[in-house]
């Protein structure tokens, strides 16, 4: 399984919902690190991302996006063989 880091906040109803569809797909453990806690860290996924909002998913070295677009995955099909490895 892939190793899965997501940029969150202590209070963001996406990173929540974001958790609870990786861990029903069997994702035992994600790197949590939130950038509400360290400004570094928000500057960090503004650059690798380009984005400013949470959360910010990646699966391996590949980023997914935010919730939605984890939601797209998953809808498609694309988010079990990711997790796998497979690619998407």
């Amino acid at each position: 399984m892939q190793a899965v880091k997501m940029y969150t906040t202590a209070v963001c109803p996406y990173c929540i919902r974001a958790k609870q569809l990786l861990k029903a797909r069997g994702v035992e453990a994600i790197e949590e690190i939130r950038i509400d806690l360290d400004p570094a860290a928000r500057d960090t996924m503004m650059q690798v991302t380009g984005r400013r909002t949470v959360p910010q998913i990646f699966i391996g070295s590949t980023h997914v996006g935010g919730c939605d677009d984890l939601m797209a995955l998953d809808a498609r099909g694309g988010l079990a063989p990711l997790l796998a490895g497979a690619g998407a």
